[in-house]
C-alpha cells in the first residue's frame, strides 16, 4: 500500500463528509495527482453539497440570447432546485427572479418559453410586471400592513456572454466577466456568432455528472478506442491541451479520411476546438459547426445532458446536411453513453478507490478536480 493512496472498498456509512472531502489531495501537481475518490460519485451528502456550493454558487447557463431578444419574451429554468424564469423587460432590460409566486409559492411562470405582456400567477391570479413589480393582488382589500412594494418576484444575478445566458444564485459571486475570465479572448477570434441555434437534444445518463465531465475532459484519451469514426479525421499525436482559469481548451487538426464517409462529411476544417468551462458547460466547434453540451445533476446515479446544434447555414436546404451532422453527434454521444454508465457501475465497486491521471492527456481532468474540490471543501468551512 502507498502512504496516502485512497485505499477501495471504504464503507460510506461510518465516514464522515468531512473526512470523505479530505480524502482528496487537491495541492498535488498532475504527476502526483490521483482523481477524486469513488466516493465523491455516488455519495449523496456530496451531491448536496454540491447543489449548494457548485451549482449554487456558479454562474451557469440558462437559456440562449435568441430566446430573448423581445420584450416579453421569457424562459423558465431549474438550477439547484430552484425554479426560475428569465424575462426580457419592456425597457430592454434583461432580468432574472426566482419563479415562486410571493403569496403561496405557485410557480407563475409554467411554460417553458414564451411572451407575455404581465407574468400572472396560475394560483390566485396575483400578477407582476416584467420588471418583477406585484402589479396585482385580487381581492387583497383590508390586508394590514400589506407592501405591494415589498411582494414583488425575488431576482436573481443574470448575464450574458456570447450567444448564451448566464445566472448565479449567489448574489455575492463575481461577475461573470471574472468567473469565464480569460476564455473570453481565446474564445473571440473563432468568431461564435457566425453559427445559429438549430435544434436541441436532451439524454438522461445513468452516471453522476461528474462521470461525463470526466470523460470529456481526459484529452482524447479514450477517442481512439471508444469513438474510432472521430478518430479517423483527428490529428490524435497532435493533440493539445491547455489549462488555465476555469476552463480547458483540448484542441486537434483535422485530418483528410476515407474510413468513415458521415463524419469526414460533417466533421470538416483545418481544427477542431473543444472547450470546456467550470464546472458542466462545454463547447465544441468545427468548421461551420457548433455544439454545446450543458451537463445537470439529477441525483447521486443519474444526470441530463443538455445539446444544442448550431450551423452557419440553418435554411431549408442545409436540414438535412445538418441533420447527418447531428447524427454523428448521437453516435459519438452513444458511445460515451455505454462508457460513462459502465463507469459508474465501477465507482460503486469496493475493487476501486481512485486513479491515476495521465500528465500527457488528463490536464483538464486535474484542474476539474481540484475547482471542484476547492468549492466543496468550503461549503464545510
Amino acid at each position: 500500500m502507498i502512504l496516502g493512496e485512497p485505499q477501495p472498498g471504504a464503507l460510506l456509512m461510518d465516514t464522515s463528509l468531512h473526512d470523505i472531502l479530505a480524502s482528496y489531495n487537491d495541492r498535488n501537481p498532475l504527476e502526483q495527482a490521483y482523481t477524486i475518490p469513488a466516493s465523491w460519485y455516488v455519495d449523496g451528502r456530496v451531491a448536496e453539497l454540491e447543489r449548494q456550493n457548485v451549482f449554487g454558487r456558479t454562474w451557469q447557463v440558462v437559456a440562449r440570447v435568441d430566446q430573448l431578444q423581445q420584450p416579453g419574451q421569457y424562459v423558465t429554468s431549474d438550477l439547484a432546485g430552484e425554479p426560475l424564469v428569465i424575462v426580457r423587460g419592456s425597457d430592454q432590460q434583461l432580468r432574472a427572479f426566482y419563479n415562486v409566486c410571493r403569496h403561496h409559492a405557485a410557480a407563475v411562470v409554467t411554460e417553458a418559453q414564451g411572451t407575455a405582456s404581465i407574468l400572472r400567477c396560475p394560483y390566485h391570479g396575483w400578477s407582476y410586471g416584467l420588471d418583477g413589480s406585484l402589479k396585482g393582488a385580487p381581492e387583497f382589500e383590508g390586508v394590514c400592513s400589506f407592501d405591494r412594494v415589498q411582494n414583488g418576484l425575488l431576482p436573481v444575478r443574470v448575464e450574458t456572454w456570447e450567444q448564451f445566458v448566464f445566472v448565479n444564485l449567489d448574489a455575492k459571486a463575481a461577475p461573470l466577466a471574472d468567473f469565464v475570465g480569460r476564455l473570453v479572448q481565446r474564445v473571440a477570434p473563432l468568431d461564435l456568432a457566425s453559427v445559429h441555434f438549430f435544434e436541441r437534444r436532451s439524454y438522461s445518463l445513468n452516471c453522476n455528472w461528474k462521470v461525463f465531465v470526466d470523460n470529456y475532459l481526459d484529452g482524447g484519451y479514450h477517442v481512439p478506442h471508444l469513438h474510432k469514426a472521430l478518430n479517423s479525421v483527428l490529428a490524435y499525436k497532435q493533440y493539445t491541451i491547455e489549462t488555465e482559469d476555469r476552463y480547458c481548451l483540448q484542441s486537434s487538426p483535422m485530418v483528410a479520411s476515407n474510413e468513415d464517409a458521415a463524419t469526414s462529411a460533417t466533421r470538416t476544417g483545418d481544427r477542431a476546438w473543444y472547450f470546456w468551462q467550470y464546472p458542466n458547460f462545454m463547447i465544441n466547434l468545427y468548421q461551420g459547426y457548433m455544439d454545446t453540451n450543458l451537463v445537470l445533476p439529477d441525483g447521486v446515479d443519474r444526470c441530463k445532458v443538455i445539446f444544442d446544434f448550431y450551423f452557419n447555414d440553418v435554411s431549408d436546404s442545409a436540414v438535412e446536411r445538418n441533420r447527418q451532422s447531428i447524427a454523428v453527434g448521437e453516435r459519438v454521444n452513444d458511445e460515451d453513453v455505454g462508457i460513462c454508465e459502465a463507469v459508474q457501475r465501477g465507482l460503486h465497486s469496493r475493487a476501486y478507490g481512485a486513479g491515476r491521471l495521465s500528465v500527457r492527456r488528463e490536464a483538464g481532468e486535474h484542474l476539474f478536480h481540484q475547482l471542484l474540490a476547492a468549492n466543496l471543501k468550503s461549503g464545510l468551512e
